[in-house]
């Protein structure tokens, strides 16, 4: 197992070496200057050679990128350019609320998917099995902005009620009212995503189901429940395991955006603040920190391979 464990965080290295790369030229490639749109405030300069030197921007992309992966390993992810603020102090200011909603997704998709589909495939073919798929194809065909959009926008059109947009309750002021207002964009998020799960969950289900000792042991006389939970379910999990882990991604993705509608201080805001100025180390100090939370997460996926199905960390 440890050995498994190894190569596999052997192999984020070069990964977060490429995603570093990625984040440095895609940043660059914004268009618009950010020294152009500073020199329009006159507190931060008058001279657009003077203000490029300041800011490090005159040196060429290769210096660049070379010193800020310079500060990274030395623990810096660097400095806004506007407000002097160092970026992993508002990182972590605002992360907490980007990781509650993503994880509260994950717990309402999980709930809806896995007994979904562990249902429509004990009762292949029936009614709950029609009616499962066509919850997942559903699933699969709303954009979850759009849900969030209706959730704000039709209750408060004919009931005259619309969730509490603006006002933010932090956690030290009282954990239920803090994870309340949670739940509307957790379960837009959740059931977005809890259609991929869910086909994956019926088929893996149905395919184990089939095999000769889930035969053997209902014909030893263990209960359904038993063969279905005990046995059938943890052969299917590694599929279903890595459906969730390629899903990381989008959560992170989508809260953002559910951040943006539902009014929550996330780093939705805040990249998207930073975007709109151009805040280049802030703009690539988030990015980087969500894609090295993404690969350390399916990092954590490919471990739990070996903690589920011993073969895999076989040598």
């Amino acid at each position: 197992m440890f050995r498994y464990s190894l190569r596999r965080l052997l192999l984020v290295l070069p990964t977060l070496f490429l995603v570093s790369l990625f984040v440095f030229a895609i940043v660059r490639a914004i268009p618009g200057d950010v020294v152009d749109m500073m020199l329009e405030q006159f507190q931060y300069g008058k001279s657009a050679d003077e203000l490029r030197a300041r800011l490090g921007l005159d040196r060429p992309l290769a210096a660049q990128y070379v010193t800020w992966v310079g500060q990274v390993l030395r623990g810096d992810l660097g400095t806004s350019l506007w407000t002097n603020r160092p970026a992993a102090l508002d990182i972590a200011a605002r992360f907490p609320v980007t990781m509650t909603l993503s994880l509260l997704s994950i717990a309402v998709s999980l709930m809806i998917a896995l007994p979904v589909g562990i249902l429509a495939a004990v009762r292949q073919d029936s009614r709950a099995d029609y009616a499962a798929r066509s919850f997942a194809v559903g699933a699969l065909a709303v954009p979850n902005f759009w849900l969030a959009t209706l959730i704000v926008v039709l209750p408060s059109y004919y009931f005259h009620w619309a969730p509490s947009i603006g006002s933010f309750t932090p956690f030290a002021e009282g954990s239920y009212a803090y994870l309340g207002q949670f739940l509307l964009p957790a379960l837009c998020l959740g059931v977005a995503q809890a259609g991929i799960i869910m086909r994956m969950a019926r088929g893996m289900m149905l395919e184990v189901l089939r095999q000769d000792y889930v035969r053997t042991a209902l014909a030893k006389g263990l209960g359904g429940a038993a063969v279905v939970l005990g046995h059938a379910l943890r052969n299917a999990a590694i599929p279903i395991v890595t459906v969730i882990g390629g899903q990381l991604p989008f959560y992170f993705g989508g809260s953002i955006i559910m951040e943006h509608i539902f009014g929550l201080p996330g780093m939705g805001s805040f990249v998207l603040e930073a975007i709109s100025r151009r805040d280049y180390p802030v703009i690539q100090a988030v990015n980087l920190f969500v894609a090295a939370l993404v690969v350390l997460s399916n990092l954590l996926v490919d471990v739990s391979y070996g903690a589920l199905d011993p073969r895999v960390r076989q040598d």
